[in-house]
């Protein structure tokens, strides 16, 4: 299996190329972009400066696709999704997060839909990092990488017998998001959080979650219609005590 360099922040770690460890970077705000939501903003990874874009409309893209599986099952990805090896999602440089792309194998002639929700892969020449299951879906979990065709569809609308509607979202910002204060194995630590959370700022909730083969039981805290005012509460949580808080898309 080739190995590479992949970048978490200012951590340097060798890496498996496929299947394994790779970067998945909350891009850093800059003064110059201010304005956009923390996805949208530059970032930098091992020097490279990296621009994502506004809009996916009209774009294609071919090149070689890989993978990433276990070793970051279950951790947040760049959009604040936790990563599901066994969902229908991807890592992209560049295109805006949350948008579905159509990946076809170009050796096979197979086809998936995924949702881009990470950023990544940050080695030379690949396009797409893939979930383990639409890697799968693909023929690429075994080989590793394959080429392929990226083409984005747009932001999932609706669905109907057979068909897929894509459309743009009226206002990126706009949604619902609460902040993950906590994941506890202990049912009854999650609870006794939960209802302290509720006293302090009215909403809590617990939400069970696999991972690693693992119960867990996540507490959110608060429900919000905007990322700007999720990412807000994240950032007081942070400050009084709770700094492993991140937004979370309830979408």
């Amino acid at each position: 299996m080739d190995r590479a360099l992949a970048a978490l922040f200012l951590l340097l770690l060798l890496v498996p190329a496929c299947g394994g460890k790779r970067p998945s970077t909350q891009p850093p705000s800059a003064p110059d972009s201010a304005k956009l939501k923390p996805s949208q903003r530059p970032y930098t990874v091992l020097g490279q400066r990296y621009e994502p874009l506004t809009s996916h409309e009209g774009f294609a893209q071919e090149g070689i696709a890989s993978w990433y599986g276990p070793d970051f099952h279950g951790k947040k990805t760049s959009s604040g999704e936790v990563y599901d090896m066994h969902a229908m999602t991807a890592a992209h440089k560049t295109l805006p997060l949350g948008v579905y792309v159509k990946v076809r194998n170009k050796e096979n002639g197979s086809e998936v839909i995924v949702k881009v929700n990470d950023r990544g892969p940050f080695v030379k020449n690949r396009v797409i990092d893939l979930s383990f299951t639409a890697a799968r879906k693909l023929g690429v979990d075994v080989k590793g990488t394959a080429p392929v065709r990226v083409e984005a569809l747009g932001y999932r609308a609706a669905s109907g017998p057979g068909e897929e509607y894509y459309r743009e979202p009226d206002d990126y910002d706009k949604g619902n998001y609460s902040v993950q204060v906590g994941s506890f194995k202990d049912t009854l630590n999650a609870q006794r959080l939960s209802a302290e959370m509720k006293k302090l700022f009215g909403h809590s909730e617990i939400q069970p979650a696999m991972v690693n083969g693992e119960r867990f039981s996540r507490v959110l805290v608060g429900k919000y219609t905007s990322l700007k005012d999720a990412e807000a509460a994240e950032r007081k949580f942070a400050e009084h005590g709770y700094p492993g808080s991140f937004a979370v898309s309830l979408d």
